[in-house]
C-alpha cells in the first residue's frame, strides 16, 4: 500500500480563523478550506507502508523546543509564468530552519530523495489555474498582512488523500516539541 506524505506544522484555530477572513475577493481560486492550512516542513510524496513506519519512527529524533512563528506577506508561485499557487509567507527564524534542516537529515537518513527545491516557508491560501480572475487586489490589499506570532509547539506527519473536490490532510502522528525557555 501507497501512501502521499509531508511533514508541517498547523497554526492554532485564530490564525487559521484569520486566514479564512482573507479568502475572497479572487474570482475562481480554490480557496484552501481550514483542515487545509499548514506549513509544510517537507513534501515526503508517496511511500510504501514499510518507509511510511520506518519515517515516522524516525521522525522522533526531530525533538527540539517550541518557537513563535509569524506570518509576514502575501505572494504567489509560479510555473513558466503562469501562477498557480497564492500565500502566506512565513518569516524565516533560525529556529524554524534549524527544525526543517533536522527533518530534511531524517528524510534522506529513512532512504528519501534530497529535497532540491529551495526552502520557502509559507501557507498555501489558494490554488489558482487559467480561469483564476486577477490577483493583484487581493495582493494590495493584504500586502502588509502580519499575523502572530504563535508558538509551534509540535510537527506533524500528515497523510494527503486526493479527492476531486481537493485534497484531505490527516495527521497520523504529532509529535510535540518542547516548552522553550
Amino acid at each position: 500500500m501507497s501512501h502521499r506524505l509531508f511533514i508541517g506544522i498547523c497554526p492554532p484555530s485564530a490564525i487559521r480563523d484569520a486566514l479564512i477572513d482573507l479568502m475572497e475577493g479572487v474570482d475562481d481560486a480554490r480557496w484552501q478550506d481550514e483542515n487545509q492550512l499548514h506549513l509544510t516542513l517537507r513534501f515526503i510524496g508517496e511511500v510504501d507502508t514499510h518507509r511510511a513506519d520506518d519515517l515516522a519512527e524516525r521522525l522522533r529524533m526531530a525533538i527540539g523546543a517550541d518557537f513563535a512563528l509569524t506570518i509576514r506577506e502575501v505572494g504567489v508561485f509560479e510555473k513558466k509564468g503562469r501562477v498557480h499557487t497564492l500565500w502566506a509567507g512565513i518569516e524565516k527564524t533560525p529556529e524554524l530552519l534549524r527544525l526543517q534542516r533536522r527533518i530534511e537529515r531524517i528524510c534522506i537518513a529513512a532512504g528519501l530523495e534530497p529535497e532540491h527545491r529551495k526552502y520557502h516557508p509559507h501557507i498555501t491560501l489558494a490554488r489558482c489555474n487559467l480561469a483564476t480572475g486577477p490577483l493583484e487586489p487581493f495582493l494590495a490589499r493584504n500586502a502588509g498582512l502580519r499575523l502572530g506570532p504563535w508558538k509551534a509547539e509540535a510537527y506533524i506527519l500528515y497523510e494527503a488523500f486526493l479527492r476531486p473536490e481537493g485534497s484531505v490532510y490527516e495527521p497520523v502522528v504529532r509529535y510535540p516539541l518542547e516548552p522553550g525557555p
